[in-house]
This record gives structure tokens, C-alpha cells and sequence, in this order.
């Protein structure tokens, strides 16, 4: 008699997300965060057994988590000191965005006409579950979240080429896009522009969608630049919860 295997259990987003994490990316996003936070000053030498350390993990893992960080531009290789911390500057960061915001409106312009039925339903699931994580406050899970809803959106671009672009973007402002999250009302403010383009979805307006979504990229860049100008004075920026100029 044939065996007929039990299916598997659709995997939870939660479970997604960390199977995708290797150890060098959580390190990675555990410097980065120390980086644009002001924890780490540009200059800092990131030494890899030092790093090790701190992680207690191996070599391996930290050498890819600095590439990263290189690539993304928090740090450098100097010569003769090896990798230093550094900064993306104003002006660089500030064009990063334009790029990302172009790209992500073509995807939105594209989910528009291109999502299937299925696929405009589970976006709007999605959408409307993030609702509990803002009222909680929850900057960390609606980053997560945050990331698939754009996720989502590349996917129904059904463009293959425009998604891999967006992805590799995405990967070098994702610490500055996980700052805005500390700026108060920031995450109310975020599920509205993420509902503007929703809208614009469901009912298959390509260019409503282009323009919701590049005016929330460039929204999300005025805030990270507002939460790293914070941090290079000194000050800290009022957070959900908080009166401005408070701590947690």
C-alpha cells in the first residue's frame, strides 16, 4: 500500500521571517541598529574577534556580517586598521531614497494591474492585521511587518527583474527604514500611507498607487533623516508613548 504523506503545516510569519535570518544578518542588524543609533561613533573599529566576542559566536559569521555593513555603507575597510564605522551621508542617504521610492512606485503602479485576486485579498489581511501592532505600540513586529507588506507588494508586481532591484535597495536602507519607527506617531502615520495604497490596489488604479506609495518612501526618508539628525546632535527624539525629549 502507498504511503501518502500528511501535508506540512503552512509555516507562520513569524517562522518565515526567522528561517531567513542567518547568524551574520542578526548581527549585522544588531550593529547597524548601534550604528544609526549613536552607540558606535564613525571611526569605531570593528575588530572581528572583538565582535566575536561580544556575539560569542565564531569568525565566520561576523566577517559576513561586516560585508554587510560595508556594503551598506556603516562602515569601511581602511588601510592597515582593517573595518572602521562610518556614516551614509545626508545627501547619499537622501538619494537612496529617490531611487527606492521610484522603484517602489513602479511596483505598486504594477501590483495594481498585475495581483490576482488571491493575492489583493491576502494584502489586505495583511494590511489590516498591522492595526493591533500600532495600537500596541509594537515598533519592533511592525518593522517585521513592514517588511513583508512591501514584500507583498514586489511580489505582485510579477516582475521579477524590478523585484530583484527592490530587494537589493532595500537591503542597504533597511536600519534607516527600522529607525523612523522610534519617532512618535510614526507607526499610525505608516498604516495610513500603507491603506492609501491598499485602496488604490483593491480598486486597480495603477497610478493612485504610484503616487501613494513614492509619497510614503519619501515621507519614511524625511523621518529617518529627522531620527538620524536626532542622533547626530545628541538629542533624542520623543517616541510613542513618550513627551518629547523623554526616555523609555
Amino acid at each position: 500500500m502507498e504511503l501518502v504523506a500528511e501535508p506540512a503545516t503552512p509555516p507562520t510569519r513569524e517562522q518565515r521571517t526567522l528561517r531567513r535570518v542567518t547568524r551574520g544578518e542578526e548581527i549585522t542588524r544588531q550593529i547597524a541598529d548601534d550604528i544609526i543609533h549613536g552607540r558606535l561613533e564613525p571611526r569605531t573599529k570593528l575588530d572581528e574577534v572583538e565582535v566575536a566576542r561580544r556575539f560569542g559566536t565564531s569568525r565566520t559569521p561576523v566577517r559576513e556580517a561586516l560585508g554587510q555593513l560595508c556594503a551598506m555603507g556603516l562602515a569601511e575597510r581602511v588601510a592597515y586598521r582593517g573595518v572602521e564605522v562610518t556614516l551614509i551621508a545626508a545627501e547619499r542617504l537622501a538619494d537612496m531614497f529617490v531611487v527606492m521610492a521610484e522603484l517602489e512606485a513602479s511596483a505598486a503602479r504594477l501590483a495594481a494591474l498585475q495581483m490576482t485576486p488571491a493575492e489583493r485579498r491576502s494584502l489586505d489581511e495583511l494590511h489590516r492585521a498591522s492595526r493591533q501592532l500600532v495600537r500596541q505600540g509594537a515598533r519592533e513586529a511592525y518593522a517585521l511587518h513592514n517588511t513583508e507588506f512591501h514584500s507583498a507588494l514586489y511580489a505582485g508586481s510579477h516582475n521579477s527583474y524590478l523585484e530583484e532591484l527592490l530587494l537589493a535597495t532595500r537591503k542597504r536602507l533597511n536600519p534607516f527604514r527600522r529607525a523612523q519607527f522610534n519617532l512618535l506617531g510614526r507607526l499610525a502615520s505608516s498604516h495610513r500611507e500603507h491603506d492609501e495604497v491598499v485602496q488604490a490596489i483593491l480598486r486597480g488604479d495603477g497610478e493612485a498607487a504610484a503616487l501613494a506609495m513614492r509619497g510614503h518612501v519619501l515621507t519614511v526618508s524625511a523621518a529617518t533623516a529627522e531620527y538620524v539628525g536626532h542622533q547626530a546632535s545628541g538629542r533624542r527624539p520623543p517616541k510613542d508613548g513618550q513627551k518629547d525629549g523623554t526616555d523609555d
